[in-house]
């Protein structure tokens, strides 16, 4: 009878056992779908975010185009063109020459024919290009004023520090998904996921950074239109460059939520399973 007993015993503990293998195999493809798609979701958001970067349409303006080249129009698109261009001028320009403003550049849109002779009467189609200035590191950091274009007007804090933390804070969100991939690809290697909890608080911060960046940049614009009014005829829209930033965030917000519960729950199973086997 007790030899009877010891085999239903370890029948038992064998069935356990298997039941709990199971259990735990079901439970690492969950971990490893969950990996997967948050790796998906930020390789996403790491590719909007740098194109983003990279393009001059965060802010795109729409006006008729001015076709005459005349001495006046010339002026500006010199101005335009010139390091010393304060706010006021290059945005004088942007307003009237359907500009687009990136974070590293400003364009406008004038005749190809800009610099030869043209006849001034008004024709039916006319060839445009567009004529691109990158804003330098030293009008990155420029202090804006209260009335744009007048340096004795005072300085406007708020504007010139919304201004900073939209140029820098893109970067720190680039910066952080970058060292969360590197952190991830060292969790891959051994062959662990609790190392990609860093990645999902990584991947949070840049998400907060991205949110930031497009919060300070819809601010600093709707600022600079109070102080500088639109033109009649002249209208604004954020572009796609910007939309990709908006994009961007909630990606990385997802993709942190991902890491976090990947390696939050794999860690407690972990746990678990320990304690089963000693028990």
């Amino acid at each position: 009878m007790s030899i009877c007993a010891g085999d239903r015993l370890e029948n038992k503990t064998s069935v356990s056992v298997a039941s709990w293998s199971s259990l735990n195999a079901r439970m690492d493809n969950r971990f490893a779908t969950a990996f997967v798609i948050a790796c998906v979701l930020s390789l996403i958001s790491t590719i909007y975010m740098a194109a983003s970067i990279g393009t001059d349409f965060w802010y795109e303006y729409r006006s008729p185009v001015q076709e005459n080249s005349s001495e006046l129009n010339k002026s500006i698109w010199n101005d335009f063109d010139s390091d010393e261009a304060d706010e006021k001028t290059y945005n004088d320009a942007l307003f009237r020459y359907n500009g687009t403003v990136g974070l590293w550049r400003r364009c406008i849109t004038i005749p190809q024919s800009a610099y030869w002779y043209s006849s001034p009467e008004r024709t039916e189609s006319f060839d445009v290009t567009t004529k691109c200035t990158s804003f330098t590191l030293n009008e990155q950091f420029m202090v804006k004023h209260v009335d744009p274009g007048n340096q004795n007007s005072g300085i406007d804090l708020l504007r010139t520090y919304l201004w900073r933390c939209q140029f820098l804070l893109p970067f720190v969100s680039l910066g952080l998904m970058c060292f969360g991939a590197l952190i991830g690809l060292c969790a891959c290697i051994c062959r662990s996921l609790y190392p990609t909890i860093a990645t999902g608080i990584l991947h949070l911060l840049a998400g907060l950074s991205t949110l930031g960046s497009v919060s300070c940049y819809v601010a600093g614009i709707e600022l600079l239109h109070q102080k500088l009014e639109l033109p009649e005829n002249v209208s604004g829209e954020f572009g796609w460059s910007f939309c990709l930033a908006c994009v961007s965030a909630p990606l990385q917000f997802m993709a942190s939520a991902l890491f976090i519960w990947a390696a939050h729950t794999n860690r407690k199973e972990d746990t678990l399973m320990k304690a089963y086997r000693v028990a």
